[in-house]
């Protein structure tokens, strides 16, 4: 199928600041989505009829964000690790434990200090039938580090070299130790060489179970068919049907009317909505991802932000266990670390403490009194991403700091803001995932900027700090596991004491499905195995 353009989303949305109910008027937000967008959609689900339901053969599911690729160099959103993988494969995989296990790779060993030798399976295929190739895992490593603000290759403190020892065996080689390759390389899925390019594939083959049958870019649809010349266990299901609902109340419909099988990445009050209703079941799991109210580390010298000082105070003004418990209904943790608490090599390094007398007072020393704030993030970041928003611009308020909003829809120029190519910025909402479940590779993906990233602006929002970075790096090399540990423990509190980020959470991944559909084994990282779903019945 022919991709069609993607539409143009115009300028972002600007919104003034609001008044959030939900933290103190009786009537919290739980109440008012009870008794008011609760009715609604009970009295639309009531009159709303399948209006196409999903086939016997056929799984349905519907994202909560707009699935532009089936590679992951520049896109790797949860949800989305899903359906990518079901087309395209790495040469590892990490499984529902947080463990790196073997997928093109028939053997993957650390063979010297810094070496790892690696075996393709022979029988390993592309849906062509043409063979996956040591050629095309050098080619993929390369393509990823080449690939403008490649999301991926910012967990790497380097890129491998591939050397080939026969026509399925090569040895990575680094030029320092690097421990946890075999985990790093779950994230690079392989292509054919000759088909690669530093940049996010449209079209293609894969080793997936699955091949692309047809696909529309701008409206985030796909179709997958069950691949016939898999090289490995088929697919259970013969087809995938993929699409993009961003509204919540849609997705929700849409399963209770048995139009689709699966919606992810659910809020709180989606889920209360669910639960208990015939013929639908929810999963859930602590997630490995880090929701946050992240800084921009590019504001200049003299700015209050630029300071941790002012970092912190407008930290103080943050309620977050009011976050945590009325917006967000019990189902995330507040952060007490720069990683989620489940990272192998976590630390607590400190607590949020709320307290805007002590906030206002910081500022009155850095003579900020009178500061505007711009918080900005893309639709679906994270469920329930608006209404805590709102609640920030109330919070912040109350320490006479003025914020404004501004909202992105999937698709639309907020990278170019996030990289400091458009406009200005204080705050940004986002999630950033821990794919290896490992803490020191979350900390190399968000923390060890340079200044030669830094020019091409592929730092995280900015965040340079050389004495946090050689921390990294030097937890990122050290072979001996408890040597490791220690260095990653520090590395955190580092990250900790310069006030990174406002406020973070650590979510819940929750998931619902029809009861029809079986198989689904969710993993922390809010993904799952799609060869191995099935449907019942």
């Amino acid at each position: 199928m022919t991709e069609l353009p993607r539409p143009s989303d115009g300028p972002p949305a600007s919104v003034p600041p609001l008044r959030a109910p939900a933290l103190r008027n009786p009537l919290t937000r739980r109440t008012l989505l009870a008794g008011g967008t609760g009715l609604g959609l009970g009295a639309l689900a009531a009159c709303a009829g399948p209006t196409g339901t999903p086939g016997p053969n056929t799984l349905t599911l519907a994202l909560n964000r707009s699935l532009v690729s089936l590679d992951n160099k520049v896109n790797q959103f949860d949800a989305a690790i899903t359906v990518q993988r079901a087309v395209r494969q790495a040469l590892t995989t990490i499984g529902p434990d947080v463990k790196p296990r073997l997928v093109l790779a028939e053997s993957f060993e650390a063979t010297g200090a810094t070496e790892w030798t690696v075996r393709l399976r022979p029988e390993a295929c592309y849906s062509d039938g043409s063979p996956v190739t040591v050629e095309d895992v050098a080619t993929a490593l390369r393509m990823y580090a080449e690939t403008d603000a490649s999301f991926v290759a910012s967990f790497f403190p380097e890129i491998p070299e591939v050397e080939a020892t026969g026509p399925t065996s090569f040895v990575l080689r680094t030029e320092r130790p690097l421990p946890t390759l075999d985990a790093l390389m779950s994230n690079i899925l392989i292509s054919p060489a000759a088909a690669n390019e530093p940049a996010e594939l449209q079209e293609g083959v894969g080793s997936g179970p699955y091949v692309m049958a047809a696909h529309d870019r701008g409206t985030g649809r796909y179709q997958l068919q069950r691949n016939p010349n898999y090289w490995s266990t088929p697919a259970v299901v013969e087809r995938v049907d993929v699409r993009f609902q961003p509204e919540e109340n849609s997705r929700v419909i849409a399963i209770r009317s048995g139009e689709v099988d699966v919606i992810d990445t659910l809020t709180p009050d989606a889920a209360q909505q669910l639960r208990g209703l015939s013929g639908i079941e929810l999963m859930e799991t602590q997630s490995l991802r880090l929701n946050q109210i992240f800084y921009n580390f590019r504001k200049p010298a003299g700015h209050p932000l630029a300071d941790p000082r002012g970092r912190q105070a407008l930290s103080m003004a943050i309620d977050g266990r009011a976050l945590v418990e009325e917006v967000l209904s019990g189902t995330a943790v507040q952060a007490e670390g720069v990683v989620t608490s489940n990272q192998d090599g976590y630390v607590k390094t400190g607590e949020y403490v709320y307290d805007p007398g002590a906030a206002r007072k910081m500022l009155d020393s850095l003579n900020a009194r009178d500061l505007a704030v711009t918080i900005i993030w893309e639709s679906g970041e994270f469920p329930g991403d608006t209404f805590v928003m709102e609640a920030l611009v109330e919070m912040l308020g109350d320490i006479g700091v003025r914020a404004q909003l501004r909202e992105f829809q999937p698709g639309g120029d907020i990278m170019s803001w996030r990289q400091g190519r458009a406009g200005d910025w204080d705050l940004l909402g986002n999630g950033f995932p821990g794919p290896t479940g490992q803490a020191v590779v979350m900390l190399q993906g968000m923390y060890a900027g340079t200044a030669e990233k830094e020019s091409t602006r592929d730092t995280y929002q900015g965040y340079v700090v050389p004495a946090v970075t050689d921390l990294i790096t030097a937890a990122a090399a050290e072979p001996d596991p408890t040597l490791r540990a220690t260095l990653t423990a520090e590395a955190q509190q580092a990250v900790w004491d310069t006030w990174p980020a406002a406020w973070q959470f650590n979510p819940k991944a929750i998931l619902a499905h029809r009861s029809r559909v079986a198989g689904i084994e969710l993993s922390p990282a809010n993904n799952y195995p799609l060869a191995a779903v099935d449907l019942r019945s």
